[in-house]
């Protein structure tokens, strides 16, 4: 009898078990299609043919010459919030963002003010904190893009 006892006491243990188990799976691949299909998404085509990554690799591409070591250093400070898993993606969306400004201004070199203003139109508003705070850090004046910052914050603020 104590036997049987322990069997049904270790068999509904295991039974709690595997249910706990089966959602943590669960739950960890539907975060990971989330993510997936998120980039699925973004490989789609638009009208013009090329899909969000197209253009963002068709920009970092195009630019790629007119970035300084300054500017690339300055790129990898503002992304250092990311996790690191995603810094190459957070990288190439604001790079290829930069160098759309850059290509549609016909700029030389990618400047300060390209790679702020950049970075300011690429990111959501929660990093913009971020920027303000690096900026200030480096003694750099960004009075000049607080139009952008207050246009992104009420568009953002909309949108939620």
């Amino acid at each position: 009898m104590q036997i049987m006892k322990r069997v049904r006491s270790m068999s509904t243990t295991i039974g709690i078990l595997l249910l706990i188990w089966s959602f943590i799976m669960l739950v960890l691949l539907v975060i990971g299609g989330y993510f997936m299909f998120r980039k699925f998404l973004k490989k789609l085509p638009k009208e013009d043919g090329k899909s969000i990554i197209d253009w963002e690799e068709y920009y970092v591409n195009q630019t790629i010459d007119l970035w300084s070591e300054d500017q690339k250093a300055l790129l990898n400070e503002l992304v250092e919030p990311v996790p690191d898993i995603f810094q190459d993606v957070a990288k190439q969306k604001i790079g290829a963002k930069i160098g759309q400004l850059a290509l549609e201004r016909r700029a030389n070199s990618i400047t300060l003010d390209l790679l702020i203003e950049g970075y300011i139109l690429a990111t959501p508003k929660r990093d913009h904190k971020f920027l303000i705070k690096r900026l200030e850090e480096k003694e750099i004046d960004f009075s000049p893009y607080e139009h952008l910052l207050e246009r992104n914050y009420k568009s953002g603020s909309q949108g939620t």
